[in-house]
């Protein structure tokens, strides 16, 4: 039976109690308490908290999914709807456009009309986009599903935060929560990866999205049941608050200057040369001088963290997109060949995630994103360095093997750290912020790494030459090492102050 514990929110009205000393104000000052007064956290049992973390992570598991299948059987794809080269990042690009730009709105849109409604809704439209990316005829159908399947996405990563943060009070259960919504993500990743490459030897890629479908529907039948009822508000107008405690204004902008700068990002992955063109240069000037500073209006850690996640998950991304075609492209491996090596990640994401649950709380937050950092740079070592002759198990094993330590320690230590700088009433936009770094960094990195890769190609004799192709899947994964290089960096300089994260408040 669960317990409730009330934690009434006090509000100051000494100033105007010094100044009118009017026995109204006595009585506002009770009418208002009542209209804002934040619902308390109930201690829930244990039973009913496994419920709730497992719908929730199966949000993060569904979305990876759908890249995982991508992953592997995009070549597969790309033949059979005759996707143009130059769009052949498309597919996935177009997921992290629309959900990065519409992340900041669902979140907030969440917290006013309710955390449960809101993912609920978005799971069933995801349900729907995924089949129609499993009925597509035309490439073009297909980027188009898969851009609202992003629309879909972003209604339910920050709900869930939101649900998560407000069901547990800072301590060991929220730690294990998060850790496993950050489990959720690799394990979704690596099933996508298995399924892809299966359907696509087999009966056909299709079937991924099918069962996606299927899964999806089940997942958010579930949630009906296991997610708790939005909280009430007192006698609040819903229309009054969304109008009042929504920045429509700085949403609109926020969001139209991440759309066009992924827009302006997917571009280039095509051709680098496509920056030259007048409207693409006009289009990300536009979008970089209206980008808010939204991730420095906290303190030291939470920008850190901020720019720490936006790196590591540009580097994981690419990572994973550019290992599979060195699997498929260079050493000629089939999609069910290349998808059974990518199957470490699933066993290395789910240690790590319960290794990181319980360490929290007991080691600074710094030694933990450094340290994990400097592992998976090993595992972008190996593959920048890989050769096309060599054994799977000299390099590729352990660098696939190492490569999703640091963003599942850094999904779970983030999410702490940036939870913690919201209010309670707030936290599906905290969500909300740390989903929409973490896309913009999928879309930077795939961006980045396409330039990267088909520059280097480009110089060592083009697509046409099997040498040019692996240098150029050589310079993406120093790119990456990069990246991880400058996260230790920026950790250490960042987060030394941080201290312990995920301590239980009373």
């Amino acid at each position: 039976m669960s317990q409730t514990v009330t934690q009434p929110v006090e509000i100051e009205f000494s100033d105007l109690d010094t100044r009118l000393g009017d026995q109204a104000i006595v009585n506002d000052r009770e009418a208002l308490s009542q209209q804002v007064q934040p619902p308390s956290t109930p201690i829930l049992s244990k039973r009913r908290s496994a419920a709730i973390i497992t719908t929730i992570a199966s949000v993060n598991f569904l979305n990876t999914l759908g890249s995982g299948l991508l992953t592997v059987a995009l070549p597969r794809i790309a033949r059979d709807l005759q996707l143009p080269h130059e769009l052949l990042l498309w597919p996935a690009a177009i997921y992290g456009l629309t959900c990065g730009c519409t992340l900041l709105i669902s979140g907030a849109v969440a917290d006013v009309l309710g955390r449960r409604l809101i993912l609920i809704t978005g799971s069933f439209l995801y349900a729907a986009f995924t089949l129609g990316c499993g009925l597509c005829s035309t490439y073009e159908q297909l980027i188009a599903f898969r851009g609202f399947q992003g629309i879909a996405i972003s209604l339910c990563l920050p709900s869930g935060i939101g649900v998560i943060s407000n069901a547990f009070r800072p301590g060991q259960r929220r730690n294990i929560a998060f850790a496993t919504l950050g489990g959720g993500s690799p394990l979704g990743y690596a099933v996508g990866l298995v399924l892809g490459g299966l359907f696509a030897e087999s009966i056909g890629w299709r079937y991924g999205f099918h069962l996606g479908t299927i899964c999806n529907f089940t997942f958010a039948v579930v949630a009906i049941w296991s997610l708790p009822a939005d909280q009430e508000w007192g006698n609040s107008n819903l229309l009054e608050r969304l109008k009042v405690e929504i920045d429509w204004v700085g949403a609109g902008i926020a969001s139209s200057s991440l759309a066009m700068m992924f827009y302006v990002f997917a571009v280039l992955t095509a051709s680098t040369s496509e920056i030259k063109y007048t409207p693409n240069i006009i289009i990300l000037s536009i979008a970089i001088a209206l980008l808010p500073a939204f991730v420095f209006w906290r303190n030291l850690a939470f920008t850190c963290i901020c720019i720490a996640v936006f790196l590591t998950w540009a580097s994981f991304n690419a990572f994973g997109y550019f290992a599979s075609l060195f699997f498929q492209e260079s050493q000629g491996l089939s999609p069910i060949q290349t998808s059974i090596r990518f199957l470490p990640t699933v066993v290395c994401g789910f240690l790590v995630n319960v290794i990181t649950g319980l360490l929290v709380r007991s080691v600074s937050a710094n030694v933990l994103v450094i340290s994990s950092t400097l592992v998976t740079s090993v595992a972008y070592v190996l593959m920048a360095i890989i050769k096309v002759e060599w054994m799977y198990w000299y390099a590729a094993f352990v660098a696939i093997a190492l490569s999703p330590v640091c963003s599942d320690v850094l999904y779970t230590t983030g999410m702490l750290i940036i939870t913690s700088s919201f209010p309670k009433e707030t936290q599906s936009l905290a969500g909300g912020v740390f989903n929409t770094i973490s896309q913009i960094g999928n879309a930077v990195g795939l961006a980045a790494g396409g330039v990267v890769a088909s520059s280097v190609t480009a110089s060592k004799g083009g697509q046409n030459s099997k040498t040019g192709v692996l240098e150029g899947y050589h310079a993406t994964f120093w790119t990456c090492f990069g990246a991880a290089v400058l996260v230790a960096v920026v950790s250490m300089v960042g987060l030394r102050k941080a201290g312990k994260v995920g301590l239980k408040v009373d």
